[in-house]
C-alpha cells in the first residue's frame, strides 16, 4: 500500500471521495471496504490501474506518461513545460488522473503518479530505466564508476557524490551534445536511434570492446548501458539530452475531426424497427433448427464452414448473418455444446427465453453481443475466422467494439459517418489502449453487425444503438454473469420496446396459398408461418408460401389439421384453398407408418420370451413380440437392462459385433449448480434460478460518508489476532485456530459452522470484543459471529 495515497485519501472531504468512488466503481464492489487503508489497497491493486486506464482517454494517459519520463514526482509547472502547453491546458487531466485515483498531490504538491501506472510503462514516452538504475546497480562496481568520472572529467569522492556529479553531466543537454560533438564518426546517428527508437536495442557485443568505434566511446561515457553482451540500453537523462531541449512529448486534448452527413431520421428508425424483429425472430429459428440436427464441432474447435451454410440454407438466413447469431446465442447461453447429443443444442435458458416479449428477447441478444470477445465478421488476411473459435484478441475485440460504437454515439442525432479512417482515428483516441491495426480490422465488422442488429442504420447509430453505447462502463466480459445490468437499463429496455412496435402480428392469406405480412413479423407470427409454409421473400413485406410439402412438414412435427387451421386462424382470414389443402394432406398422413426400436431382447427359449412380454410389471417397456425369440423395446438398451434386473432377470449387454460386454457407471459433475446427497445414495442438482439477480450498483455517496465515519480504532493492534482466537474460540483445533486467523489478518476465505448448525462463507474479518466480524457470502453483507460458538472452519476455494 503507497502511505502517499493513503495520506492523501485521509484529506479528500466526502463530495471529492463521493466523486473518487464514482469514478472507481471496483473499489466498493462487494465485500466493500470498511477504513480508509483498505481502500488504498483496492485503489492502488496493479490489475483495476490497469483497467481504469484502459477506459481514459488520449491526453490522460498522455500526461501520465509525461509525468512518468520525468519521474513519477512532479511540480505542475516543470509537466506543462515539459509537453510546451500551459498549465491551464494540462491541469483538467491532471484532475481527471486524481479522479481516478492513478496520480494525486503528495505532501509538498507535486504530483505523484501511482506504482500501478508506472509497472504498466516500463518506456514512458519510449524512454528507458533513470541514470540512478544503472549506476547504483549491483552490476556497477566502485571502480567503473570511478573510470566513469574520470572520463568525464569529474573529480573523485564518495560513492554517492560522484554519482550525482555523473547524473548532472549526462542529464545536461549542452554538455551532452558538446561530448557528443568530440566523438567518434557515426556516435550521434547511433546515439539518435537509442534516443528515438530505443531505450532497449540488439547491439553486437564486440564493438562494445573494440577500440575506437561509437559503441566503446558511448559506452566509456555513461551514454550506453548493457545488461548483456548483445543488448545495450540508453538511460532517460541521455535519450532526454539526445533529444534536445526543443523536444515534447505527444499532446492531443482535441479528439480528430470525423466527418459525417445528415440523414433522414425517419429512414434510421424505419430500417432500426425492420432489423430489431428480424434478428430475434432469424434467432428463433435458427435455434429451433439446432433442436432438430445439432450442429457438431470441428476437432480444432468452433463450427466448420459447410455446418455454417447448411443452416444459413435450412434458415433462410444470409451465411454472415448466421455466423453472427450463432456466437451471440452461444454468449447468451442460448446454445451450448450436449455431449448425448454430439452437438450444439439449444440450452433450458433457451425454453425460457422464447416465453419472453419479443423486446426481452432482443435485449438479451444485443447484451450479449456487447460483451462478446470475438468479431465474426472480421476478416483476417481477407479471411473470416471460425465461428465459435478461439480468438487471439479477445477481450480486446469487445472493447474495441465499444470504442468503434461509442464514438458513433458520440455525433449527432441523425448523422452517418462518411469516414472510416477517421472513425479508427476517433476510437483510438478514446481508447488509446488498443492495438490501432486491431481497431482498423474491427471497425468495419463492428459496423456490418451493428447493422444487422438494428444499431446503425445508413451508417448513423440508432437509438438503440446509443442506448447500448451508453452502458459501457457496465457491460463486464463474455463470462461475467451480470448481464442483467445491460438487459435491465431503463432506457434500452424503452428503446427496444419502441423498436418492436411495428411487428405485425397479422397476416394476408391468399387463394393462391401465398400468405403477406406487410411489415416486420412478429417472433410468434414468423415461427406459424415458417411451420407450415415455405418463405418466398423478406424484407418490407414478408411472403410465404403453403405447399403439400410444407403442410406435411408441419404435420410431422405433431400438428394435427384442426389445431394447424386454429392457429392461423388467429392471425387472419383462412381461404377456402387453404383450407382444402390442410385437410387433404392430413388424410394422407400416416398412410405408411415407421416404428424406431430403442434395442432388441433376444433368448434361446422362446417361452422365456414369451413370460417376459407378458409381464405386468415390464410394461413400461413397450416390448413387442417380433419372433419367438426377438422382442423389441421401446426403451434404450441401459434402462431394458435395469428394468429386467429389478424383475429378477439377468441380462447381459451385447456389442453391434455380438461381444458380451461389462459397462462401469460414471457419475458427471454438473456444469451449473450443486450436487446433495439424498437418502438411498441419490444425487439431486439444485436448479439454478430462472433469471440471474441483478444487483443493485453501489452508491459511492454513501460508502464516501460510511468510510469519514469509520472509527479508527477498529483494527486490530498487529499481533493480537492469534491470542484472541486463542483465547475465545477454545472449540476449534489449533490448525483451524490458525485458518480463522488467516481471515483476519490476509482475508481469506473460509467456511464456518456454527453450534446451531448454520455455516457460512466468511471473509475479509475483524476481532472486536469476543466476536468475528466478516463478509458472509451468503448474505452479501458484514455480520457478526461469536467466536465461541464457531465449532469448525474449512477452507474455501472460488
Amino acid at each position: 500500500m503507497d502511505d502517499d495515497l493513503l495520506g492523501w485519501l485521509k484529506t479528500l472531504d466526502e463530495d471529492r471521495l463521493t466523486r473518487l468512488l464514482a469514478n472507481r466503481p471496483d473499489a466498493i464492489a462487494p465485500p466493500w471496504p470498511r477504513r480508509i487503508d483498505t481502500l488504498a489497497q483496492r485503489l492502488g491493486s496493479g490489475f483495476a490501474v490497469i483497467g481504469v486506464m484502459r477506459g481514459l482517454p488520449l491526453p490522460a494517459i498522455e500526461v501520465a506518461q509525461a509525468s512518468l519520463a520525468l519521474g513519477g514526482r512532479v511540480w505542475l509547472e516543470e509537466l506543462a513545460r515539459f509537453m510546451g502547453v500551459p498549465e491551464a491546458e494540462v491541469a483538467p487531466w491532471i484532475d481527471r488522473l486524481f479522479d481516478h485515483a492513478l496520480a494525486w498531490p503528495d505532501a509538498e504538491g507535486r504530483i505523484r503518479v501511482a506504482e500501478g501506472v508506472a509497472r504498466w510503462w516500463t518506456a514512458p514516452c519510449g524512454l528507458g530505466e533513470p541514470l540512478t538504475h544503472y549506476l547504483d546497480s549491483w552490476t556497477v562496481s566502485a571502480d567503473a564508476l570511478r573510470a566513469l568520472a574520470r572520463t568525464l572529467g569529474l573529480p573523485q569522492g564518495p560513492k554517492r557524490r560522484t554519482v550525482t556529479r555523473i547524473i548532472e553531466v549526462l542529464s545536461d543537454p549542452g554538455r551532452v551534445t558538446a561530448m557528443i560533438g568530440r566523438a567518434p564518426e557515426g556516435t550521434r546517428r547511433l546515439l539518435e536511434g537509442f534516443a528515438w527508437d530505443g531505450p532497449v536495442r540488439d547491439v553486437d557485443g564486440g564493438r562494445f570492446v573494440a577500440p575506437g568505434t561509437p559503441e566503446k566511446w558511448a559506452g566509456d561515457h555513461g551514454l550506453l548501458f548493457r545488461p548483456s553482451w548483445n543488448v545495450a540500453e540508453m538511460p532517460r537523462e541521455v535519450a532526454l539530452a539526445v533529444r534536445g531541449p526543443g523536444y515534447h512529448p505527444p499532446f492531443t486534448p482535441v479528439p480528430p475531426d470525423l466527418a459525417g452527413v445528415p440523414v433522414d431520421p425517419e429512414t434510421v428508425d424505419h430500417l432500426m424497427t425492420l432489423a430489431a424483429p428480424h434478428v430475434v425472430e432469424r434467432c428463433s429459428a435458427m435455434l429451433e433448427n439446432t433442436a432438430k440436427v445439432p450442429l457438431p464441432l470441428l476437432k480444432a474447435g468452433g463450427i466448420g464452414v459447410r455446418e455454417v451454410r447448411r443452416l444459413a440454407r435450412d434458415t433462410g438466413c444470409d451465411e454472415d448473418e448466421t455466423r453472427l447469431l450463432l456466437e451471440v446465442c452461444a454468449v447468451a447461453r442460448l446454445l451450448a455444446w450436449d455431449e448425448p447429443a454430439g452437438g450444439l443444442m439449444p440450452t433450458e435458458k433457451f425454453d425460457r427465453w422464447r416465453l419472453d416479449d419479443s423486446a426481452a428477447r432482443l435485449r438479451v441478444l444485443l447484451s450479449a453481443w456487447w460483451r462478446m470477445e470475438r468479431s465474426s465478421l472480421r476478416r483476417v488476411d481477407g479471411r473470416y475466422g471460425t465461428v465459435l473459435g478461439d480468438d487471439l484478441a479477445g477481450a480486446s475485440v469487445a472493447r474495441a467494439r465499444r470504442a468503434v460504437l461509442g464514438v458513433l454515439a458520440r455525433l449527432p442525432a441523425s448523422t452517418a459517418c462518411t469516414d472510416m479512417d477517421g472513425l479508427v482515428r476517433a476510437a483510438h483516441w478514446h481508447a488509446p489502449l488498443l492495438d490501432m491495426p486491431l481497431l482498423a480490422e474491427c471497425a468495419p465488422a463492428v459496423l456490418e453487425e451493428a447493422r444487422m442488429l438494428g444499431l446503425v442504420a445508413c451508417d448513423a447509430v440508432t437509438d438503440l444503438g446509443r442506448a447500448l453505447a451508453s452502458l459501457d462502463a457496465v457491460a463486464g466480459d463474455e463470462n461475467d454473469d451480470c448481464a442483467p445490468a445491460v438487459e435491465n437499463d431503463p432506457v434500452l429496455v424503452e428503446c427496444s420496446v419502441r423498436a418492436l412496435a411495428s411487428v405485425r402480428r397479422s397476416a394476408l392469406f391468399g387463394a393462391d396459398l401465398t400468405a403477406v405480412v406487410t411489415g416486420p413479423p412478429s417472433a410468434e407470427l414468423a415461427e406459424l408461418l415458417d411451420r407450415a409454409a415455405d418463405r418466398e421473400s423478406r424484407g418490407t413485406a414478408s411472403v410465404w408460401r403453403f405447399t403439400p410439402a410444407s403442410v406435411r412438414r408441419a404435420m410431422d412435427a405433431g400438428h394435427t389439421a384442426d389445431a394447424l387451421l386454429a392457429d392461423l386462424a388467429e392471425v387472419g382470414a383462412v381461404p377456402q384453398p387453404l383450407d382444402y389443402l390442410v385437410r387433404d394432406v392430413a388424410r394422407r398422413h400416416g398412410e405408411v407408418t415407421v416404428t424406431t426400436v430403442a434395442c432388441i431382447v433376444q433368448a434361446s427359449d422362446p417361452a422365456l420370451l414369451a413370460e417376459i412380454a407378458g409381464h405386468r410389471r415390464l410394461s413400461r417397456l413397450g416390448l413387442r413380440l417380433l419372433a419367438p425369440t426377438v422382442l423389441a423395446s421401446a426403451q434404450p438398451a441401459d434402462r431394458t437392462l435395469a428394468a429386467l434386473r429389478e424383475n429378477g432377470y439377468a441380462p447381459v449387454p451385447v456389442e453391434d459385433t455380438g461381444e458380451i460386454t461389462v459397462r462401469r457407471a460414471r457419475v458427471d459433475e454438473p456444469q451449473n449448480g450443486r450436487l446433495i446427497l439424498l437418502p438411498g445414495g441419490r444425487v439431486a442438482e439444485l436448479e439454478q434460478p430462472p433469471h440471474p439477480l441483478v444487483e443493485p450498483p453501489p452508491d459511492p455517496g454513501e460508502h464516501a460518508r460510511r468510510l469519514l465515519s469509520a472509527e479508527n480504532h477498529i483494527a486490530q493492534a498487529g499481533g493480537r489476532t492469534w491470542a484472541v482466537i486463542g483465547r475465545m474460540a477454545s472449540r476449534l483445533p489449533t490448525a483451524q485456530q490458525s485458518l480463522l486467523g488467516f481471515v483476519v489478518d490476509r482475508g481469506v476465505r473460509a467456511a464456518i459452522t456454527l453450534a446451531d448448525g448454520l455455516t457460512a462463507t466468511v471473509s475479509h474479518g475483524e476481532l472486536r470484543s469476543g466476536v468475528l466480524d466478516a463478509w458472509c457470502e451468503e448474505a452479501g453483507d458484514y455480520l457478526e459471529f461469536p467466536l465461541a460458538d464457531i465449532i469448525e472452519v474449512r477452507g474455501a476455494y472460488a
